[in-house]
């Protein structure tokens, strides 16, 4: 199934490049592993090298490369937990900037773990009400 067809809502609220970076990298990912989510993964792993997940949608970094201990060495065989599209790799000032973006409550006492499971925390909220849900 061509990638503008599954395309997750988050990426449809997203620029145009986030876009065609998950439909080009899902449509090569199909073609080798099959539809499913496998190509799936693949495809939200291009997409963190250049965008991380704020609110409802998708924004470019600051900087390019892996967002994530599973982006930085990923694959099906090692399995770390990642962050649900935030930049776990990033400064604490750009985390604390996206929290403050968010309304994270709390933030300016958070370490940069909590940040990063706050902000990812908030991004679950956005999407939810974004679909519709509460």
């Amino acid at each position: 199934m061509p990638g503008r067809e599954v395309l997750p809502s988050t990426l449809k609220r997203s620029p145009d490049k986030a876009q065609r970076t998950w439909e080009k990298t899902h449509d090569s990912a199909v073609e080798t592993y099959g539809e499913g989510e496998r190509a799936h993964r693949a495809a939200f792993a291009a997409v963190k090298h250049e965008f991380e997940k704020v609110g409802d949608h998708w924004e470019p970094k600051g900087r390019k490369g892996p967002s994530d201990r599973q982006a930085a060495g990923g694959g099906p065989t090692r399995r770390a937990p990642t962050a649900g599209g935030v930049d776990a790799n990033a400064k604490k000032e750009h985390l604390m900037e996206v929290a403050k973006k968010l309304d994270v409550p709390g933030r300016s006492r958070m370490t940069k773990p909590e940040l990063v499971k706050a902000i990812e925390k908030a991004n679950n909220n956005a999407t939810r009400k974004a679909r519709g849900g509460r």
